[in-house]
């Protein structure tokens, strides 16, 4: 099988995340076959939540602005081992004056640095996911731009990118991303996965999880131990670790499955609970502009909220089609195909952040699957169980994690009067891992 090297076996193909996350993409490619042996993401409580979920990672709590790819071939321990595939998705945000490309646009800095770190890791493939808005109208010269830069470097480019909805990819969930995939000139381009022919629905995510509400210790904590969960959906059975192809290709993980995690609960109103209970299911209360699932249906695209830099603390949860109240974070994370045994940060915000900011897995596997296919290995599955993270990982703060990580917290300080401050140029990048989730292109919304 060849050496052990940072935690994992030689024998698989080897990716690095860029922009992180909590790590939706990592899992997705780890279930398809690969071993992402390095993380790069500056937010430093989603990378505390990476580094609990896949501690055999090496996650790097910065901008990839200040990262080389010597850094994270040290940070990972490969040496000069060929790195399969590099992943990830930049924000884009600036659109330049005629006669200018909007690549060169300073604010689209993180696009190019995206576009470095492939050519200084020499990845034998890349996959840039971003918004479906890049697409459309006049985004789609930056689009061409982007390819052209590519090609510059010696990659062919997938011209016929597409959108794809993780809801053709087994997510019961309406969420369509931009995949724009490369591969080193001479290799095969990957071909677009094919999509499945059923939909799971939000029933089959969500009926055997019993009510957050019966647990009153859940209004003070995010976990409690349960032997009440019904009976599963084949959905819910993969999620659960209990299917026969439950882990994929991933490691499987030493976990507890009689806890209910990242279920802490919401009091609402009882004029707020009305108001759910009168809703439709598949429509909008009109007064919290929240979504009510519908059973027999898939979610609409659960989103990160608006980022504390805005001076706003909520994420959007939708309502539960069975209950009079929002979904908790681990219904979130069914909806979105996280499997039972992954964590997200305890408190509500946070994690729902953490899942509306991610790719989900099934979708990233999916795309991780062709990738593996064009490399031409066969995916292997690992024999050994794989331990998490420290729990407290989950429960830090900004402050406290940039300080177990010893870096500086790049979310800025507003000002105590106003609420108002300046964005420093390097918020970019950190108020993107904030609300990936609502992206917005020069007014086309993700």
């Amino acid at each position: 099988m060849g050496r052990n090297l940072g935690g994992y076996r030689m024998a698989r193909p080897i990716g690095v995340d860029l922009f992180s996350g909590a790590g939706g993409m990592s899992l997705g490619f780890e279930q398809a076959g690969f071993d992402v042996v390095a993380a790069v993401e500056i937010d430093p409580v989603h990378a505390a939540v990476h580094k609990f979920n896949f501690p055999n990672c090496a996650i790097i709590p910065r901008s990839v602005r200040d990262v080389s790819g010597i850094e994270i071939r040290a940070a990972a321990g490969i040496g000069d081992r060929t790195v399969d595939v590099v992943l990830g998705g930049a924000p884009c945000q600036g659109f330049s004056l005629i006669g200018q490309r909007a690549i060169d646009d300073p604010r689209n800095s993180l696009v190019k640095d995206f576009v470095r770190l492939v050519r200084e890791l020499d990845a034998s493939y890349f996959v840039f996911e971003n918004v479906k808005g890049l697409t459309v109208g006049r985004h789609r010269k930056f689009l061409f731009e982007l390819i052209e830069e590519f090609e510059e470097i010696g990659y062919s480019v997938q011209r016929d990118w597409r959108v794809l909805n993780a809801a053709d990819y087994g997510v019961p969930q309406d969420r369509q991303r931009l995949i724009l995939m490369g591969a080193k000139r001479g290799r095969a381009l990957p071909a677009y996965p094919k999509t499945i022919a059923e939909r799971p629905t939000c029933q089959d995510a969500l009926a055997d999880l019993p009510n957050a509400e019966m647990f009153d210790l859940l209004l003070h904590a995010d976990s409690v131990q349960t032997v009440a969960l019904g009976k599963p959906s084949a959905y819910a059975e993969a999620l659960r670790g209990l299917g026969n192809d439950s882990w994929g290709y991933g490691h499987p993980r030493i976990w507890d499955p009689s806890r209910l995690t990242s279920s802490a609960r919401t009091e609402h109103t009882e004029i707020s609970r009305r108001r759910f209970r009168e809703t439709e299911q598949g429509r909008v209360e009109p007064i919290s502009r929240l979504f009510k699932l519908p059973a027999d249906g898939v979610s609409n695209t659960l989103r990160a909220g608006t980022d504390s830099s805005r001076g706003a603390f909520t994420s959007p949860r939708p309502i539960h089609y069975a209950y009079d109240r929002c979904v908790t974070v681990r219904e979130m994370a069914r909806l979105h195909g996280f499997p039972d045994w992954f964590r997200f940060n305890v408190t509500k915000w946070h994690g729902a952040r953490q899942i509306g900011n991610s790719v989900p897995p099934p979708l990233a596997r999916a795309v991780g699957s062709v990738v593996i296919a064009a490399l031409g290995i066969p995916p292997t599955r690992p024999t050994e169980a794989m331990g998490l993270g420290e729990e407290k990982l989950l429960s830090m703060g900004n402050t406290e994690a940039a300080a177990y990580f010893e870096v500086q917290n790049p979310i800025g300080r507003r000002d105590k009067k106003s609420g108002a401050r300046k964005r420093r140029q390097e918020e970019t990048e950190a108020s993107y891992a904030l609300n990936r989730g609502m992206q917005h292109i020069d007014g086309v919304a993700s």
